[in-house]
């Protein structure tokens, strides 16, 4: 199993481990529980290192990044990030990422670590047609580069201590190359993925365990504390983030998922798959991905099915859990039309019982 520049830490600190992407990674350190509430209440830092990191550069990388993600470049300028998606020429989803804009000819492309592989040949290929050259201006830096994800409310707070350059008050979806923990041209952004604010640094590796105890000294008056793999997902489903391989695959679509508002229908906007998306939503498409609460008592899994009160099959779980912040069972499922509407009422088969819920919007507590 290959390792990150923190995998030592994790193993010091006890946490419990486990194979994630090919990667030794830290399930949890004090549970599940005490992480996702420090997260959602202080601070928490997530090893992220295992995503993957893909440069395009060059008088070609704005059309290549237009071309293969279906939110609109053109809306980017230096410093902003956006969410998109790789269409797969088929209808469906090669993987969901970020993509950061550092000027017209340079972009950072974030990509899911389980799909590092599979992103990086569909992204060759695609760069190649185009003439582009492979290694220089479309480079797979992601064995080169290590990151922190530092969540929650007081995260910004308290790395604003390891820099001279302001980042406590950046908007959502933005970011800054910066001197961090002295640290020279840190990429610091304000993406996150657990709905309760804070950043991302990304350093090289050889950099890594100077950023380490540097985030951990500036937030220990915060009570910071490590958070593992097992939270992140507590925490991403509580705000209603996909997961890719859950919620979204090879064979669902944006609008499916409900990532309408990542495909970007504008003049000059031709990605692939935008005539078939554009007339999904359009003349629209089933199943929806939508979200529910459990009313009795259950915790509903991925590939549960869903059924009306008749007992007929109408979708099927892709995400589920017990939410630690609320105490209530929530998910996330694919469902027929005609039960797509909040407040409606399905029934989740949990050990061949038919356990009431109720559709509901994210995300699944009071921000």
């Amino acid at each position: 199993m290959k390792r990150t520049a923190f995998t030592g830490f994790h193993e010091a600190l006890g946490a419990r481990m486990a194979e994630f992407a090919g990667y030794n990674m830290p399930i949890e350190y004090s549970g599940i529980k005490d992480e996702h509430l420090t997260v959602r209440q202080k601070l928490g830092v997530f090893d992220v290192s295992h995503m993957g990191e893909f440069w395009a550069k060059g008088p070609k990388a704005f059309d290549f990044v237009q071309k293969l993600t279906s939110n609109n470049v053109a809306d980017l300028f230096p410093g902003k990030v956006q969410y998109s998606c790789f269409p797969n020429g088929k209808g469906g989803i090669v993987d969901d990422l970020v993509v950061y804009c550092f000027d017209k000819e340079t972009y950072l492309l974030v990509v899911n670590a389980a799909n590092i592989e599979k992103d990086w040949n569909w992204c060759r290929t695609h760069a190649e047609k185009m003439g582009m050259v492979i290694g220089k201006e479309l480079y797979n830096a992601s064995d080169d580069l290590c990151q922190l994800a530092i969540q929650g409310p007081l995260a910004l707070k308290a790395m604003q201590k390891l820099t001279s350059t302001s980042v406590e008050d950046m908007e959502y979806y933005t970011f800054k190359q910066c001197e961090f923990a002295g640290i020279k041209d840190a990429i610091f952004s304000t993406t996150g993925y657990t709905g309760s604010g804070g950043c991302e640094v990304y350093v090289k590796n050889e950099d890594g365990e100077k950023l380490w105890q540097a985030v951990f000294e500036a937030g220990e008056e915060f009570g910071i504390k490590p958070i593992g793999l097992g939270a992140r997902d507590t925490l991403r489903l509580e705000s209603g983030f996909c997961l890719y391989g859950n919620d979204i695959n090879d064979q669902t679509s944006a609008i499916q998922a409900g990532l309408g508002w990542i495909t970007k229908f504008v003049e000059g906007n031709d990605f692939i798959d935008r005539e078939l998306w554009e007339r999904q939503k359009t003349e629209g498409v089933e199943p929806r991905l939508k979200g529910f609460v459990m009313i009795d008592r259950g915790i509903p899994r991925q590939h549960y099915p869903v059924v009306d009160a008749q007992g007929n099959t109408i979708g099927e779980v892709t995400s589920g859990t017990m939410s630690p912040l609320t105490g209530k069972s929530i998910g996330m499922a694919y469902l027929n039309k005609g039960f797509w509407k909040e407040g409606t009422e399905i029934y989740i088969q949990i050990r061949n019982k038919n356990l009431k819920a109720v559709v509901t919007k994210a995300p699944f507590f009071e921000q």
